[in-house]
Order: C-alpha cells, then structure tokens, then sequence
C-alpha cells in the first residue's frame, strides 16, 4: 500500500517511509491511496482476537512493507507495556451507556495505543537506516508524556515535546519534565497548543533543517498515530451486544479531531458505526464546525480539561480531504484561504456521521458529580465532556481518554475525593527538568540543533 499527501505535491511513500517523514514535504498530511474494505466476513473473524492480534490483523493492510513476523513483535511488545489484559476494557454503566477505557497504558492516556506502537516503529527506522532520529512534537497534555515513555532511552534518539507552560495538568507536566531520561527534553513555551503546533509546523517545513536532523513527527499529523486509533473502536464495537451493533454512537471528547477521525475512517472503511458525537470544552471550534458548518478560530480559553484547549484542529486536513472528493487542489486552496483568514465555511460535508456538544468547566463539575453519584463511576474532566446531553435513541460509548487520577484538583472540588495511582505519585518526588523556550521556528531550530541525536 501507498501513501500519498493531502496536497497532491509530494510523492507517494510506503507506510514506513511515510511514518518516518510525518509531515508530507508540501505541506500536507499523509492518507492510505485507498482505504481497505472491512467485510461482514473479515468482522466475524475479528470477533475471538485479542486486542493486540486485532491490531495486527488490522494494521497489516496498511504496514504492506513490514515483514509480518515483525510487526507483530512490534504490536505485542506495545500492549505488553499496558496494565489490563484486555488493554482496552469495555465497561457498561447501563444498557444504554458504555465507557471504552483507553488508560490503562503507561502514561494513563489514549495516546498511548498509537506512541507505544510508534516509538517501536521508529526504533526499528534507527536500527534499518543506521540513522539518528528526532521525534518532535507538541502536545496539549497527553501526546507528550505518551510520546516521551515510548522513546526514552532508545539509542539514537532524541525527544523534543512543545508545551504550553502553565497550561497542561501539573501531573500532565511532571509526566513528561520528570523522567530522568538524557534523551528527553520538554520545552516550555509561552502562549497556546496552537502557538506550539504553529512552530512546529514552520519546523517541518524547513526540508534542509527537517532531513539534516532527521526529525520525525510524533503528533497526530503523523499517519501511523490515527491508524493506531482506529482499532480500539473496533475492538469496542465487536465487544458490543448484537442487538446494539447498528444503533451505537461513539462519543468522543477530542480537541485535535485525530481520535475521532480514526473513527470516522473505520467506519468509511465498511464497520456499520451509527455516527460519532464530538465533544468539546469551552474552546469549541469542532462544536461550531459541526453545528453552523463554519470554521473559524477563536481566543483559547484555559479549561478543566486542557488537552482539548485546541482551536486550529490538526487532523481537519484530512477530513477535509475526504469531504471535497480527495481533490487536492481543492485542499490546496481551502487551508490556504483558512490560513489567511482564519475561517472556512463549508458548503458540503458529512453531517450524518457526526454530533456534536460543547461543555463549560461548571459543566464539567456537575457531570464529574452526577456520574459519581449515579454510577459510582470516576470520570476525568475530559471523559465528563462526552457526558453532556447522550442521545436517548441510541447506545453510548464514551471514550474515557485519561485516567481522572491526573487531575486531582478538579476531582476533589467536584466530589470531594482525590484519586491517585502509583505511577503518579511516584512523580512528585523527582525533580522536574523542563526548558523555558520562546515558541517561535527559530528558537525551536536553535535548541534542537544544540541536543539533536546524532
């Protein structure tokens, strides 16, 4: 299988030439030429694996370049590292309500299906090409610490995470600043994700500076971070009761629009997934994409739930692509004009396969409250988001992105107990190493070619 650019300038890759490049040369975000078909008879033979048999069997349509045999080490070693057998436990609160648990991995959130399989395959890059790489990304909470534990201390590697300093979760903080690891740096800056995300970007397209350190993307921009995803809705949606099947919607609480995008693919890949509620903070720009068919950018406001704190959604490229017939002129000219004005109103896209909710911090509260209350189930800020107006017509998987644990403060205010876990108690003791950067290119440019990997 090939992998081509959103934008139609670049040439095609294999999975893992395009994995090892993230952003595309010219700009845009790497897709299957064609996505796979899942048929009725591929499903039922799904139903018995496991989880990471499933991944495999997924993941091998894509991965055509890498021999099976090491593929699946690759995907047996990533979900060895998670602490439930089942990896990604599907819990009912009700017959009509689901929780999927995507916490049980290193670092106690969803990123850690894709960035534990993609720290192995980029070792698997140094040792092939005897090469350096540099994994750079930026992150709102959870990509980084995701990011960094499956890297630290790999051989020749070196991982540089942007974050906007004073707003991740103090633990969000410490799970990437605190490991101890000389291979890991987490680069303070000034400003938002987006200001981060923005740097990147301008990074990756210096294609001298990008090929000279061999940087490689580790944020959902890069290819192998949403196919990753997709197989938990899978393994969900197998899991579910035969009379729920065809009437279920995941409910997603997302700000990158990467999670439910993996989503939305596996279902245009022929899984009968009802549709997908996309859940929102108080910065709610996929909300009024998916309510007014406009997308414009606000101000970010700080919220309970900081990974969602995002207005310029990294993976709506790809939607976008899919959503005017895979034509990448018009792509082309589409993010040029949002990248001039900061808006684009759609005329067409695909408003039966999605919902959609936004949800203030006193929100997020109540729901944190009212789930305890109801369910004697623990929710973190996140997850409470996906909580806000279920559809009563259908059955409800809300993905549980993080462990509540990582956000005890706003835990505690709402029910007046404070969850804990070992690996993060472990982490208040450690000194915390951080660099306070400026977030612009050049300052970006200048710290990684003082610690790049060589």
């Amino acid at each position: 299988m090939r992998f081509i650019s959103t934008r139609g300038q670049a040439p095609s890759l294999s999975f893992s030439e395009a994995v090892a490049t993230g952003l595309a040369p010219d700009g845009g975000l790497y897709l299957p030429e064609s996505l796979p078909a899942l048929t009725a008879t591929d499903l039922a033979c799904f139903e018995p694996l496991g989880y990471a048999e499933l991944c495999f069997e997924f993941l091998r349509r894509f991965a055509t370049d890498i021999p099976a045999a090491e593929l699946r080490g690759i995907i047996d070693a990533a979900y060895a590292a998670f602490d439930r057998a089942d990896v990604a436990p599907l819990i009912p609160l009700d017959a009509k309500t689901y929780v999927l648990e995507l916490f049980h991995g290193p670092t106690l959130a969803f990123k850690d299906f894709a960035l534990q399989v993609l720290g192995r395959l980029y070792e698997r890059q140094c040792r092939l090409r005897r090469q350096p790489l540099n994994a750079l990304g930026a992150t709102s909470g959870d990509t980084g610490a995701a990011a960094i534990h499956g890297l630290q201390n790999a051989a020749r590697t070196a991982v540089f995470i942007l974050y906007p300093d004073g707003r991740v979760s103090p633990l969000q903080e410490r799970q990437m600043a605190c490991t101890g690891a000389g291979n890991v740096y987490a680069l303070a800056v000034d400003g938002t994700f987006d200001h981060a995300q923005s740097a990147l970007k301008e990074v990756f397209a210096d294609q001298e500076f990008r090929v000279r350190h061999h940087l490689s993307a580790v944020n959902s921009i890069n290819l192998a971070r949403v196919l990753a995803q997709c197989v938990y809705y899978l393994y969900a949606w197998l899991r579910l009761p035969a009379a729920a099947k065809g009437n279920a919607e995941f409910v997603v609480p997302t700000g990158n629009f990467g999670n439910v995008l993996a989503g939305w693919m596996l279902q245009k890949m022929g899984v009968p997934i009802r549709g997908f509620r996309i859940a929102t903070n108080q910065n709610d720009i996929l909300y009024r994409l998916f309510t007014r068919g406009t997308y414009q950018v606000g101000d970010v406001h700080p919220s309970f739930a900081p990974s969602m704190d995002i207005q310029v959604a990294s993976n709506f490229e790809r939607f976008l692509y899919y959503s005017v017939g895979r034509d990448p002129a018009r792509v082309r000219e589409v993010m040029a004009t949002f990248q001039r004005t900061g808006r684009y109103a759609f005329e067409h896209f695909d408003r039966d396969s999605f919902t959609a909710s936004h949800c203030t911090d006193a929100e997020i509260s109540q729901i944190i409250g009212r789930v305890y209350r109801e369910h004697h189930y623990l929710i973190d800020p996140h997850t409470a988001c996906g909580f806000k107006d279920l559809a009563p017509d259908r059955v409800n998987v809300v993905l549980a992105t993080a462990h509540p644990a990582k956000f005890p403060d706003v835990i505690r205010n709402a029910i007046g107990l404070e969850p804990q876990h070992p690996s993060l108690e472990a982490l208040k003791a450690r000194p915390l190493v951080k660099h306070r950067i400026k977030g612009d290119p050049a300052s970006v440019r200048a710290f990684v070619e003082r610690h790049a990997a060589v």
